[in-house]
């Protein structure tokens, strides 16, 4: 009894600094965003070089903390207590001299002259060392994998062959590029971009998590789609877009709406697989919806060059493209399986006057951000006015005004999460140094150019297998980054625009969340819906297989993202024939992989749907044209045969 008593007093006291820690962690990024717009004095930027060494060290012992290789190593043995100790002791104590020997020796560098000597080398490397162990413990093996592997060759390319081999470098002085410095490595501009424009917005996704909006956005999707007959599928599908734009997480998304919203499709008569597979496809979509998109599409903005408005209005047509098929899927699913409307929505998930007033703290941060950009304000500046102006809001909720510390726990939580993310964030540091210094990346560029022989497609699919591969268990944020610093140069190479290339390669990895064997969002909506995992997995596949189609369609038809930093000006009639097509496109598609639409389909039936779907988005305007004749006929003729089928099932 001594002993649990013990063990539960020193784990309420770790909670305890995890939260106060992770709390400063929001309030150091709350005074560093504060806009010059406030009556207030301004209180940011502050200074970069404790900063980014404060929030990374800080970040550390959160994970460190709340993940502690002595909880996971004690729970097998409790001979294994020490040695999780000293693990946890090493990587926090060698982290923590690694941030404090970078605000000393980069501010040194920039007052003058400054010469590297071997400490700094190994400093360097234990550091990054500390950032693959801890993310290799948050977010599995593949990107820590990817870490050692960018070390290993670094120091070794000069004996790689072919392609890969680099000069010789300089082992004391690579210390600069792995860590003593603010445009790459570890605690380079990637992570500067976290801190100054991504973390507002980490923590306006958890306030309006935590605050009573998502729930109540889930009851008025429920109420709105209550008349069709895949109502709480639509439901679903309503509120993981909406919610997940804030969120900009899969999981959490999942996670978030699917503990409502997948109980409430089993009993609906969907199969649980389904049931998981839509929650996990329209949860993962949400940070492909503007008008906040998750941290990818922020990091885009300062990654390119590009506004963030600019970005959220290319990406508007293609993410409602998207939707629009999962809406489609779900009707297939309802008329194979005879499901029937329940217009009465009842119990926990009845509308109640509350509900509308909560659904305030959704509407106005969403309002907000777009205004604020609309009037000049940056990304960080515009998710931190939000932020204020939702902080007043939320006690229109009974809930906050009875316990108001709600509002720090959710402050908290998104510390927490930010903290999780940067660990993240510093192996692609290891990486992003390492494509730098080597310079592989254009010399992919220049190979894949000639191997592809000018053949865009070629070049397509390989960023598209790289971006799910690397995706897989992992941030979509990471992923992305990763691939288009390695593909990035090729795509540009074969003419897509800037903006193209970076949405081409964000979509898959958005995508990879879904994608076997590590789909970590289906198997998080797997667990609630009580479905294999795989099956869960296979079924998100299949209901969101627009979302791998739909970025090769704006890669060749670059008008889709509307701006003009697509790569080409906008032509009204070009606009609504590729718009036609592609909802053609979809029908098809989502009705081939249902085998459904009025009636079961053969599979001679499917494989022309497909082919027409593919035929109908083809460049050549002779081929798509007649094939959109074809397609329309076809489906036509479908209708009026089967539609008075006696073993038929109609809309």
């Amino acid at each position: 009894m001594a002993t649990e008593s013990k063990t539960g007093l020193s784990g309420l006291l770790i909670s305890g600094v995890v939260f106060g820690l992770a709390l400063a962690m929001a309030f150091t990024g709350i005074a560093n965003s504060m806009p010059d717009v406030w009556i207030l004095p301004r209180i940011g930027p502050l200074p970069s070089e404790p900063l980014r060494a404060g929030m990374l060290g800080a970040s550390l012992l959160v994970v460190l903390l709340s993940n502690s290789f002595t909880g996971i190593l004690a729970a097998r043995s409790k001979r294994l207590l020490l040695p999780g100790v000293a693990i946890d002791a090493v990587l926090l104590g060698v982290g923590l001299f690694a941030f404090w020997r970078y605000y000393v020796d980069t501010s040194a560098i920039e007052d003058g002259l400054f010469f590297f000597e071997p400490m700094h080398i190994w400093t360097a490397l234990a550091g990054s060392a500390c950032m693959i162990i801890a993310c290799w413990r948050i977010w599995g093996a593949p990107l820590a994998v990817c870490g050692i592997v960018a070390i290993f060759y670094f120091y070794t390319g000069e004996y790689w062959p072919w392609l890969l081999e680099t000069a010789p470098v300089e082992f004391v002085e690579s210390a600069e590029d792995l860590w003593f410095n603010q445009n790459d490595g570890v605690l380079g501009n990637i992570l500067g971009i976290m801190i100054y424009t991504v973390f507002p917005f980490v923590l306006l996704g958890c306030m309006l998590e935590r605050t009573g909006g998502g729930r109540s956005l889930i009851k008025i999707a429920f109420h709105l789609t209550r008349r069709y007959r895949g109502g709480p599928a639509h439901a679903a599908i309503l509120a993981s877009s909406l919610f997940g734009t804030m969120s900009g997480g899969a999981v959490t998304n999942v996670v978030g709406t699917g503990v409502i919203t997948i109980p409430m499709i089993k009993r609906r008569g969907f199969d649980p697989s389904f049931a998981g597979g839509v929650e996990a496809t329209a949860s993962c979509g949400g940070q492909i919806m503007p008008p906040i998109m998750g941290s990818a599409a922020l990091v885009m903005a300062d990654f390119t060059g590009i506004s963030y408005l600019t970005i959220i209005v290319a990406a508007l047509v293609p993410a409602l493209a998207y939707y629009a098929s999962l809406f489609v899927s779900v009707i297939f699913e309802s008329r194979r399986l005879g499901v029937t409307a329940a217009p009465d929505v009842e119990g926990e998930l009845a509308v109640a006057p509350q509900d509308f007033v909560n659904l305030v703290m959704v509407i106005v941060p969403v309002v907000t951000v777009v205004t604020a950009l609309l009037n000049g304000l940056s990304p960080a500046g515009s998710g931190l006015v939000a932020l204020f102006i939702l902080l007043p809001i939320t006690f229109c909720n009974p809930e906050i005004r009875r316990n108001p510390l709600l509002i720090f726990v959710a402050l908290s939580r998104g510390g927490q999460q930010f903290a999780r993310l940067l660990m993240a964030i510093g192996v692609v540091g290891v990486i992003v140094a390492v494509l730098g210094a080597t310079g592989l990346p254009n010399d992919f560029a220049q190979l894949a150019a000639k191997a592809t022989d000018s053949w865009l497609f070629l070049t397509l699919l390989l960023a598209m297998a790289s971006a799910l591969l690397l995706g897989m268990g992992m941030p979509t944020l990471p992923a992305y980054l990763t691939i288009i610093l390695i593909m990035g140069p090729s795509l540009q190479q074969f003419g897509l625009a800037v903006l193209t290339a970076h949405m081409f390669v964000f979509y898959y990895g958005v995508a990879s969340s879904i994608t076997p064997p590590v789909a970590i969002a289906a198997y998080a909506a797997a667990s609630i819906s009580g479905s294999p995992p795989l099956k869960t997995a296979v079924m998100a596949i299949r209901i969101g297989v627009v979302k791998f189609v739909i970025p090769f369609v704006f890669a060749y038809y670059p008008i889709l993202l509307i701006v003009k930093e697509s790569g080409v000006a906008f032509d009204t009639l070009g606009f609504a024939s590729i718009i036609i097509r592609l909802l053609l496109a979809i029908y098809l598609l989502s009705s081939a992989v249902s085998a459904f639409d009025v009636r079961q389909l053969p599979v001679w039936e499917i494989v022309v749907r497909i082919a027409l779907a593919v035929s109908v988005l083809y460049v050549d305007p002779v081929l798509h044209w007649s094939s959109t004749f074809v397609a329309l006929t076809f489906l036509a003729w479908h209708y009026v045969r089967f539609r008075r089928a006696p073993d038929g099932r109609t809309a």
